[in-house]
């Protein structure tokens, strides 16, 4: 089992172990070890510790190869408050990832607001066993401590889920907040799955994931419900806490077809 998820290959290039292959094909990389990459780019790029990053959107252009990859940054929109910023993530010359955020100024003297009660506690014992049916799971799903408060990658319907990874995206590193939200938010999908994916693919085309605060801790409970409505298109809708309470939210389109 691998101990990282990439490893540094200079000049920003990193190279993705199996501990990042997803559950469709163990030759391309699950969705949220390459947008953590890709916001860990972004937040090192003319880094602003008066902004604080809210909004991460996500395009996945085509499968990431598990296999050398290299990341860029730029400022799209300078601004003292509010600021656009973009990584791009290529493999053998083509474009695979794309992803902007919004860097927005932080303030001490706005107000809290919350909705929603309190989530449930994070289960004492870890799953047992992951099984996503039909598919790869010695990759990155055995890289993240999953404890389903009810449902489960083997039943249909919306679930929910405490998620934590178990090694770093880089030796050394500690996630930041976003990176740690994006590693796991793109499995809400998986978690509220409503198709037996032995029979049919659900493959996500982005994910944006916004955060009004930043979670607190190594836990972060994925809450999902995916819709489809017939005609090849899905949509999962993925509430997002930490042990204190709601944290954001993250959205999936998804590509469903028969397998």
């Amino acid at each position: 089992m691998h101990t990282v998820f990439y490893e540094p290959a200079g000049s920003g290039t990193f190279l993705a172990t199996a501990a990042t292959a997803g559950p469709w094909n163990q030759l391309a990389q699950h969705g949220g070890p390459p947008s953590a990459l890709a916001a860990r780019a972004i937040e090192q790029h003319e880094r602003d510790d008066n902004k604080r990053l809210a909004r991460v959107a996500i395009d996945i252009l085509r499968p990431v190869p598990v296999d050398a990859i290299t990341v860029s940054a730029r400022t799209v929109r300078p601004g003292k408050r509010i600021e656009l910023v973009e990584a791009v993530l290529e493999c053998n010359g083509q474009e695979v990832l794309r992803a902007r955020a919004w860097r927005l100024a932080t303030s001490a003297t706005v107000p809290v607001v919350t909705a929603g009660g309190a989530p449930p506690a994070v289960p004492a014992q870890p799953q047992r066993h992951i099984d996503f049916p039909g598919g790869h799971s010695a990759g990155y799903l055995s890289a993240v401590d999953w404890r389903f408060v009810n449902g489960g990658f083997d039943q249909l319907g919306p679930s929910a889920a405490w998620a934590r990874p178990t090694i770093p995206l880089i030796a050394g590193e500690e996630l930041s907040p976003m990176c740690r939200t994006l590693l796991v938010a793109d499995s809400g999908s998986g978690v509220a799955s409503t198709l037996d994916p032995r029979q049919f693919q659900f493959m996500n085309v982005d994910l944006t994931v916004v955060l009004q605060r930043d979670p607190a801790g190594e836990w972060l409970l994925l809450d999902a419900v995916t819709t489809m409505g017939g005609n090849g298109s899905g949509l999962t809708e993925t509430r997002l806490s930490d042990v204190h309470g709601a944290v954001g939210a993250g959205l999936q389109t998804q590509l469903v077809a028969p397998r």
